[in-house]
């Protein structure tokens, strides 16, 4: 037989990873890293945490080594640590969603009433016929750091003052960060009440990203962009 106290610190290091998944927020962060690094300044805001706070949620992450960091002067930018991480993430989210009755009450009432999806499959046949207007409605910087080829950039605060920069003539399908994102819902509903042809694609780039189909980048604004997940 094994050593008990062994066998007890190996499910202890296992544990370190459930303790550090084990809160929204962190869950959170993870999402918002899977679609590119980021500042714990930017991260603070876009998650609605104070800077101290989310400093103290990546620290935790960092000690389970799910994230990683690179220091560019006074700045430290986080990332996935690798691949398995956006994956642990998304299988975490399937499972609750299979075993957990109150994940979908709590999906309809963040994501709001049903839009007209899109299947991934259907989306690379149809792009590759250039029949569909691809739209990224997520911000900017995540556009820039990992976009479905071809896609259009168009934030969705900024959709209803660019409408006409849109092609009028085609199906637009919108995407945005995952399965689990209002972005594209919101967009689709916005499009539609101005008379467009409108679908969301069903999941987003974290399931792209992780069905290995091709990636493009565009130039940041300043000092260029990296991957959100490390090779």
């Amino acid at each position: 037989m094994g050593d008990r106290a062994a066998k007890t610190e190996l499910f202890e290091q296992f544990a370190r990873v459930g303790k550090a998944l084990g809160s929204g927020k962190r869950l959170e962060l993870l999402d918002l890293l899977a679609q590119g690094e980021r500042t714990v300044e930017t991260l603070a805001k876009t998650a609605d945490l104070g800077v101290t706070t989310t400093s103290a949620h990546l620290q935790t992450l960092k000690q389970a080594n799910l994230v990683s960091t690179r220091r560019e002067g006074a700045k430290v930018h986080y990332r996935l640590a690798g691949a398995d991480v956006a994956a642990l993430y998304a299988l975490v989210r399937t499972v609750a969603n299979e075993h957990l009755a109150d994940v979908e009450a709590a999906r309809a009432t963040y994501l709001g009433p049903g839009t007209e999806e899109v299947t991934r499959a259907e989306l690379v046949r149809r792009a590759e016929t250039d029949d569909v207007v691809v739209l990224d409605v997520r911000p900017r910087e995540e556009y820039e750091a990992g976009h479905i080829p071809g896609a259009m950039s168009v934030p969705v605060e900024e959709l209803a003052g660019r409408l006409a920069d849109i092609p009028s003539d085609q199906e637009i399908v919108a995407y945005c960060r995952g399965a689990y994102c209002v972005l594209a819902h919101d967009a689709v509903r916005l499009l539609t009440s101005h008379g467009r042809r409108a679908r969301r694609l069903s999941d987003g780039m974290l399931e792209w990203r992780l069905a290995d189909l091709p990636v493009a980048t565009a130039p940041a604004a300043e000092g260029g962009t990296r991957q959100a997940i490390e090779d």
